[in-house]
């Protein structure tokens, strides 16, 4: 039998693109193929992002796209414009599934024969109940991995949707990290990219600091570079 076919789909930041092929991963260790994105395929996972203005005509125009190929696929949309416009999104038509940000990664949990839905599976709750953190790095055939260290923010800006989109801010332990970061090794790559909403706040919660991750993070064997992405001066104490 066949295996079937899954195409991802990213829009926005780096942080997305962690949790995206972390997602792919899940699809591969259930039998799944993965092809490029635009290519026919059976399910179809968009990752979206809220930050511009044009969140709602992409996330129309990647759907549009994936059903002009591939017009019985499951389709199912994610990611922070997931979490802010589940209902919106529901009523684009040929979703299938919405998943907010407590159920991203819970995609398997919820369906098994993925086949195309009469009504949409909306997947969401209130962003102050999202409090779980999930660790991710990407893998995208590159010396270079985007990993996945902390992810919400305790800041509400009036201007910002992030807080409203991913939760409060959360990490791992040092321990959790370094787990994460020797996967990305022992996979090939040399260099490390640390990512997150806010990754100045890794560890708050747990006692540990960010320093102390980095100090850890050196101390990882064929780990040749750990670049850091943008941070918060005032939060390095």
């Amino acid at each position: 039998m066949q295996a079937k076919k899954v195409s991802f789909h990213t829009l926005g930041c780096k942080l997305n693109f962690s949790e995206t092929s972390t997602i792919a991963k899940e699809f591969q260790e259930n039998g799944f193929t993965t092809v490029p994105y635009g290519e026919k395929s059976d399910v179809v996972v968009l990752n979206t992002c809220t930050v511009t203005a044009t969140a709602d005509k992409k996330c129309r125009s990647a759907v549009k796209k994936a059903l002009r190929i591939s017009p019985d696929a499951f389709v199912a949309v994610t990611g922070c414009y997931a979490q802010l416009q589940a209902k919106q999104i529901a009523q684009i038509p040929g979703v299938d599934a919405v998943l907010g940000a407590n159920d991203k990664f819970n995609i398997f949990q919820h369906f098994k024969s993925f086949k195309k839905q009469a009504e949409v599976s909306l997947y969401s709750c209130d962003i102050d109940e999202v409090s779980q953190f999930n660790s991710a790095h990407s893998s995208l055939g590159r010396t270079r991995s985007f990993l996945k260290v902390q992810d919400g923010c305790n800041y509400p800006c009036t201007y910002c949707t992030i807080p409203n989109a991913r939760g409060k801010s959360r990490s791992g332990t040092i321990e959790q990290t370094i787990g994460e970061a020797k996967k990305i090794v022992k996979e090939g790559h040399k260099e490390i990219i640390l990512t997150g909403v806010n990754i100045g706040d890794f560890g708050r919660q747990n006692g540990e600091t960010f320093f102390q991750m980095l100090q850890a993070l050196e101390q990882i064997k064929g780990a040749e570079r750990i670049r850091i992405s943008s941070i918060e001066p005032n939060l390095l104490k």
